[in-house]
């Protein structure tokens, strides 16, 4: 008797750590209950939040320390980046790929600075066919 509860225990805990899910995150459930107009007032207030700190950082901290450096690396650059061009790409193309990112089940509990990433990813690729967008894709990858 002691066996079989013993090897059932240990089935039960081996079955529930591979089928466990993974949380959501909670920005990501925060972003799922927004409306269009709401994900575009929050996509740009993130945006500004970080054009904020990394002044902010630049200010106090001075613009060569490793923080600094550290944050403009990982989030404040990308952030710039699709400032400057939301001149040519609509919000609504942003919201479509953040939107597209989060639906991705392995994609639930990751960082809203991550969808981002990859929202600007796509805004990255040009051309027509599949070829052409992967071309795109990697002669943007050869200028970094």
């Amino acid at each position: 008797m002691k066996i079989r509860l013993f090897l059932f225990t240990i089935c039960f805990l081996i079955s529930s750590s591979i089928f466990a899910q993974k949380d959501y995150s909670p920005i990501v459930i925060y972003w799922k209950t927004l409306t269009p107009v709401e994900k575009d007032i929050y996509l740009f207030s993130y945006l500004t939040q970080v054009y904020d700190t990394h002044t902010s950082l630049i200010k106090d901290r001075g613009k060569g320390e490793e923080l600094t450096m550290w944050y403009f690396n990982n989030r404040a650059e990308k952030a710039y980046k699709i400032l400057e061009l939301l001149e040519t790409i609509d919000t609504s193309k942003y919201i479509e790929w953040i939107d597209e990112y989060y639906k991705h089940e392995e994609y639930r509990d990751q960082p809203f600075y991550e969808a981002l990433n990859y929202s600007y990813l796509h805004s990255q690729i040009k051309g027509q066919t599949l070829l052409e967008k992967y071309e795109s894709l990697f002669d943007g990858e050869k200028e970094k």
